[in-house]
């Protein structure tokens, strides 16, 4: 029996339909943000032709050029992925407390738009940025991130080094400016992150990170950045953030050396390191007190410049004003008019007080909310072991106006802590994307 035509195998293949996979996504958008954002402070735009600390000039200059560009990054990231609309979903659905802070934030931008007030921009460079900074750093793949740490570090570097130039040589190249006018009366370095209180804010909370094992630096450049952090900190005159490091960064240490002195096995390198510091250590406290070091630090704690009288006077200022009017916000008129008869001219010491002043109980208790589940966000994606920095500088935001004024620090703590501690595998699988960390389907992660 002869059998009939045999038909192709080909032919009786199933058509399957393929998928498309979204590109991962480059690091270089994160890399540029990451310079602009430690590089262009208030100081250095000022010699650029902005005026972006101060009150005259056009509204776009009050904005950050970071702010500008984290946008332009993320719908860059966007498109390159191949698949907008799957790429808004993921992000929405990875970054969940970012997308709150970032409605919060513009509805701050509303409420101070409809009151005609002030600090159009602080809503955007406090609240709005981080947002969308945070939203592009969960796209990208933890592995591209070693460029970013490098850059990281190096950023620091060259701050902590241009902060002890100035102080030894007296001259201040990016000084903190309000319309050109330099404050003659502080002599506190600036570097490059332009003010002396955001300084010690990003190094304090830089060298808890490292202390608590953040990064991926040997141990001898860990010992040495850590030196340096630490003169450099001083240079920058933040009480507070001198206290929190050496209360929590020697407690840390105390916790750390009797747990391996538990263990009974002392490593060989780690002993010479030890015996090594602490032969080193008189000459270098000696040679630093000759050179005036030590004056500069005492000066700090004698002389507070009225922080600690501030700090009673502004809840004297909540006791003048109507319950019913605090809950929406008061008149910022009026808030002013209180200051100047309290002598808080140069600022409120607490970012709540200030918030509940200008925007009201509602408001405030909305960014609380929106900035709390923000860091708890960045603390989920991050490795374990970011307790003491996130305490740090939790602790150091409510030492000044902080958060309740224009200022860039959440953006900065976000690549921080994201960059020193490697993000986490998504928290859910995604069988397309190419965005995991193997390319590989990720397993949830446990409680």
């Amino acid at each position: 029996m002869t059998a009939g035509p045999q038909l192709p195998s080909s032919a009786w293949a199933i058509p399957v339909r393929r998928t498309h996979t979204p590109k991962a996504p480059s690091a270089a958008p994160a890399i540029l943000l990451l310079l602009v954002l430690f590089l262009l402070s208030g100081g250095v735009l000022w010699h650029l032709g902005v005026n972006y600390d101060g009150m005259t000039g056009g509204a776009a200059a009050k904005i950050h050029p970071a702010s500008y560009l984290a946008p332009l990054c993320l719908v860059w990231v966007m498109l390159a992925s191949g698949d907008p609309v799957g790429f808004v979903v993921r992000t929405a659905r990875d970054a969940p407390a970012s997308l709150l802070l970032l409605v919060t934030g513009t509805a701050l931008l509303v409420q101070i738009a409809l009151r005609s007030g002030t600090g159009l921009a602080g809503s955007i460079d406090t609240f709005v940025g981080p947002a969308l900074v945070m939203m592009l750093l969960v796209r990208i793949d933890p592995a591209r991130l070693g460029p970013l740490e490098t850059a990281l570090h190096g950023m620091m570097l060259a701050n902590a080094g241009l902060g002890l130039a100035e102080f030894a040589t007296g001259t201040r190249l990016f000084p903190y400016r309000l319309d050109g006018e330099v404050f003659a009366t502080d002599p506190r370095s600036t570097a490059l992150q332009g003010h002396p209180l955001v300084n010690a804010l990003v190094t304090a909370t830089y060298i808890l990170a490292l202390i608590a094992g953040g990064g991926r630096l040997r141990p001898w450049q860990r010992l040495a950045m850590l030196a340096l952090q630490m003169g450099a900190l001083v240079t920058f005159g933040g009480r507070s953030a001198i206290v929190a490091v050496v209360g929590l960064g020697g407690l840390y240490g105390l916790v750390a050396t009797l747990r391996v002195l538990r263990t009974g096995r002392v490593p060989l390198l780690g002993a010479a390191a030890g015996l090594s510091l602490l032969t080193m250590a008189p000459l270098a406290v000696v040679a630093l007190a000759f050179g005036g070091f030590f004056d500069t630090l005492a000066e700090r704690f004698v002389s507070d410049g009225g922080s600690a009288n501030a700090r009673i006077e502004m809840l004297a200022l909540l006791d003048r004003i109507p319950l019913h009017e605090l809950m929406l916000g008061p008149d910022t008129s009026f808030v002013e008019t209180l200051r100047r008869m309290h002598g808080l001219e140069w600022g409120i010491e607490n970012p709540i007080v200030r918030m509940v002043l200008y925007q009201g109980v509602v408001m405030t208790a909305l960014l609380t909310l929106a900035v709390t589940l923000f860091i708890a966000e960045i603390v989920r994606r991050c490795r374990p072991g970011t307790f003491l920095p996130v305490l740090g500088f939790a602790l150091l935001l409510n030492t000044s106006e902080s958060i309740a004024s224009k200022t860039t620090v959440l953006a900065k703590f976000a690549i921080l802590m994201l960059v020193l501690y490697r993000p986490l595998p998504p928290r859910y699988a995604r069988p397309a994307s190419a965005e995991s960390i193997s390319g590989s389907i990720p397993k949830p992660l446990s409680a």
